[in-house]
């Protein structure tokens, strides 16, 4: 493994596949609108603007020598609140990052993946298996990525490793600007995004003929199904 694209790599889950990525010897290459730990290549790129979400791949595949092993799209954020609340443009933002911005990247990368017969892995959550209330971009979104991701996986086939990762709750600052009704209380039992990224890290080292479709990981006492 060497090039690796990580969406969202600055903090969370993503910050922790840009560790795994490095520990195991690749080269993580992230898209997001903070710098990501000291040392790490990265464009600055609000995600949102899908477009500008192509060219950045496009440049760091560019940057890479044009070889790319792996996609990792980690970048997601939400804004709970029902539906009548959450002002229009909020609510498309989420979609368009958590969904769009996913496709996009994936699209951008396609014809360096196809070259080296990488893989791709997308990033949902148990709340794209299971909806709540308050969360109507988020589950849209996550919903989204699920059957976009079940639908790569069948076009892919044979040409490009596709994985779908559906998370539980993790310990990251996801929740940090969330009001208070909407936060983890001080029992809620959150996995370490460490152990995330060790699973999508699996995902990524499949050998040749062989790939993991999809992966639920959670909290060992958290329930993830509907």
């Amino acid at each position: 493994m060497d090039a690796v694209i990580v969406t969202g790599g600055s903090s969370g889950l993503g910050a922790a596949v840009v560790d795994a990525v490095a520990k195991a010897g690749g080269r993580p290459l992230v898209i997001d609108r903070q710098a990501p730990a000291d040392g790490v290549e990265w464009i600055e790129c609000d995600l949102a603007d899908t477009r500008a979400a192509e060219n950045a791949t496009r440049e760091l595949i560019e940057r890479a020598g044009g070889s790319l092993d792996g996609v990792v799209t980690a970048a997601g954020f939400d804004v709970p609140g029902a539906l009548r609340d959450v002002p229009g443009d909020v609510w498309d933002r989420i979609v368009m990052v958590d969904l769009l911005a996913t496709a996009a990247v994936i699209r951008a990368a396609l014809p360096a993946l196809e070259a080296s017969h990488g893989g791709v892995v997308t990033i949902s959550s148990t709340l794209g298996i299971k909806a709540v209330s308050d969360a109507t971009a988020y589950c849209a979104a996550k919903f989204g990525v699920v059957g976009f991701t079940r639908a790569l996986a069948a076009e892919l086939a044979g040409t490009v490793g596709v994985t779908l990762v559906i998370p539980g709750g993790m310990r990251t600052k996801f929740f940090d600007e969330r009001d208070e009704r909407y936060r983890p209380g001080p029992d809620a039992v959150l996995n370490d995004p460490a152990n995330v990224a060790d699973a999508v890290l699996f995902a990524l080292r499949q050998p040749a003929g062989s790939a993991v479709r999809e992966l639920v990981i959670a909290a060992e006492r958290e329930s993830s199904y509907p």
